[in-house]
């Protein structure tokens, strides 16, 4: 049995009694949840049996360092739920979560807030609250363990759970990243499914009568049925997981809303208990005599007495970027020596045939486009059931799910992951893109086929909404580079941005090399003066991106003196400079164009709202790339007639 498997016990001789430390867990989130007004109290009174169990016999965590790289993690999916694990912080002794952070659930400035915020320091392994996201982060988390035990042996062993309800398996991204946790065989997702028959508009045969297990079965998952208030039974459960090759679902009968009379396996459990007469009752029912947040110093002494001292030595899963400059600078030396005409997905596969050798935590992947996304390269190398020992993921057709699984392995550490899809299907991983950007995770999405460029394919798989619409995420970077050596140094910027997804906006069609070598950053910048005019004042500015700034450069030429061309590969970047360098670039009394093959949003900030863009304000169509720029008015003729009837020569 490995070290993650053996059974944990408590600290000293005290005895536990799984009955009132449940107990403790309904009441102190009750109490919360009146004390709010708001919140769920359903779902931590069904499942806080599961918790106990779980905590006072397998989870291995240490209060006292909640940050253990080699803890297992438990994963709030149903994260409505939220006062179950603040419960359990408190009662376990964890320095961050204090009776006044419980007393203090949903309020501003908390570290309780009303769904679980990533927060390690707490116990908070992910972001939740959007059902499915979870249990589809948990395989990301899954994925990075097998990964890094590769690398670290014992050090890197553990499980991870994951807390989930019919809200979650519902969602389709549980559909599509359990479907693959099944077909990776990661035997270490050990899942208690919340089964208690009931959703907010009523029975769950009102809209859910699909049978859980056997799809889950289907999906080659290892299945258990227990009653989720037998703590026997959930033990052997537990011990039944551990031992299975296989990801294992734990089917947990339940009463939602458990020991409040009038409220207990009701729909209206779900939502705050909060009133007088059924709190009371609730107390009476669970034999439950104490004050409003009073924990007796017998049953928070059970608590306290759990965990696991982490080892003094324990390593941390540390990625080793020293060498990304170097390499950069080595690839940008190249594509100002070739002056490659090529597209920037290929320029990217190019960077990434440097990157991947180097920084060996990189797991890249593509939802089943491969060869067209430029995501595997020579130093590639498979993950499949049973072997780990790879850094490529065949996601399939899952984009939703490839996008929270990469969440799931950001958050665990020690990966880097990064993973590719038609721009196009941004639409279908949003959701997780925007939980990456709100909990300030390093996910590196490679986004080809980036506009009308890619042609014959159609308006369905033509992107022109979606670069303005990632550019809204806050906190969120879209990088859509001119060429190769601004693809390179998007890749740096990504790779070096520990705190923020990226989203690399990349072409099908092939573009022309228009920068030369430079030790600067310059994309670094968000937007920069690619080709100037005599002077300090430009009469015309020309603002482009990607694929168009080509095309912003042949305008140019052709207007003569007067004329500046600015490239904006990270507008995200630019906003994040100081004022004096925005305004050196904005020049107020200059005549500003914008120029991209997607639509004139996002860019009103820019050249404001009363200038001229050159873009899409419709859907695509299909033909060859370049008749389509040419039927939509994206070509450098357009540019040059723009600019003539600003400065009224026509």
């Amino acid at each position: 049995m490995s070290q993650a498997q053996a059974a944990k016990a408590p600290h000293s001789d005290v005895q536990l009694d799984f009955k009132l430390m449940a107990n403790a867990i309904r009441m102190l989130s009750m109490d919360a949840i009146k004390n709010a007004n708001s919140g769920h109290t359903g779902m931590p009174m069904g499942m806080a049996d599961i918790a106990t169990v779980l905590y006072s016999k397998y989870l291995r965590f240490d209060p006292k360092n909640p940050t253990w790289a080699n803890r297992d993690r438990l994963i709030v999916s149903n994260g409505h739920g939220s006062m179950l694990p603040y419960s359990i912080a408190y009662l376990t002794g964890n320095a961050k979560i204090t009776l006044d952070e419980i007393k203090n659930f949903r309020q501003l400035g908390s570290h309780t807030p009303g769904h679980p915020e990533v927060d390690f320091d707490a116990g908070i392994e992910t972001t939740t609250g959007p059902l499915g996201q979870g249990i589809s982060n948990s395989v990301g988390f899954a994925i990075a363990e097998r990964v890094l035990n590769e690398k670290y042996g014992d050090d890197c062993d553990h499980f991870t759970y994951v807390f989930t309800g019919d809200g979650c398996l519902m969602e389709g991204v549980s559909h599509e990243a359990c479907s693959l946790a099944g077909h990776l065989k990661l035997n270490k997702i050990i899942a208690f499914y919340d089964d208690n028959n009931v959703t907010i508009d009523g029975t769950i045969d009102l809209a859910f009568t699909e049978n859980v297990q056997e799809r889950f079965k289907a999906y080659g998952w290892d299945i258990q049925e227990i009653d989720g208030h037998n703590h026997d039974a959930i033990a052997q459960a537990i011990e039944n997981a551990q031992a299975s090759d296989k990801p294992s679902l734990i089917a947990c009968k339940t009463k939602i809303g458990y020991g409040a009379p009038n409220f207990e396996s009701q729909p209206k459990a779900h939502g705050a208990i909060t009133g007088d007469d059924e709190i009371a009752a609730t107390r009476q029912a669970l034999g439950w005599s104490h004050a409003p947040f009073e924990i007796p110093d017998d049953i928070l002494n059970m608590w306290r007495s759990l965990g696991t001292d982490a080892p003094t030595d324990a390593p941390s899963y540390d990625i080793n970027i020293s060498k990304l400059e170097a390499i950069t600078a080595d690839l940008k030396k190249t594509f100002a020596d070739e002056r490659p005409n090529k597209a920037t997905r290929q320029t990217s596969g190019a960077c990434l045939e440097k990157l991947l050798p180097a920084i060996n935590m990189m797991i890249g992947g593509s939802a089943d486009l491969t060869g067209s996304n430029n995501t595997k390269v020579s130093a590639s190398k498979f993950i499949s059931a049973g072997n780990y020992d790879g850094n490529y993921v065949n996601y399939g057709v899952r984009e939703h799910g490839m996008a929270a699984i990469m969440n799931g392995m950001a958050l665990h550490g020690g990966i880097i992951p990064y993973a590719g899809t038609f721009l196009q299907f941004a639409d279908y991983s949003r959701p997780a893109i925007r939980l990456a950007a709100l909990m300030e995770q390093r996910v590196i999405h490679v986004m080809t086929h980036d506009s009308i460029g890619l042609g014959e394919d159609g308006p369905t798989h033509q992107p022109v909404e979606h670069v303005s619409a990632l550019r809204a995420i806050p906190n969120c970077y879209v990088y859509r580079p001119c060429d190769g050596i601004e693809t390179a140094e998007c890749w740096e910027l990504a790779i070096k941005s520990k705190n923020a997804p990226s989203v690399m906006a990349l072409t099908r069609q092939g573009i022309p090399t228009l920068r030369e070598d430079d030790p600067v950053n310059k994309s670094s910048l968000g937007a920069y003066i690619l080709e100037d005019c005599e002077g300090d004042d430009p009469e015309v500015t020309l603002f482009a991106s990607g694929s168009e700034v080509h095309l912003a450069m042949e305008a140019a030429e052709q207007l003569g003196e007067g004329v500046r061309v600015v490239s904006v590969p990270c507008m995200d970047l630019f906003w994040e400079q100081d004022g004096e360098y925005i305004q050196s670039l904005l020049c107020n009394d200059s005549i500003k164009i914008g120029i991209e093959a997607g639509i004139r949003q996002s860019w009103d900030r820019m050249i404001g709202g009363h200038s001229t863009f050159i873009g899409m304000d419709s859907f695509g169509a299909s033909a060859p790339a370049e008749e389509l720029f040419k039927h939509f008015g994206i070509t450098a003729d357009a540019i040059i007639e723009a600019v003539n009837n600003k400065l009224n020569k026509n």
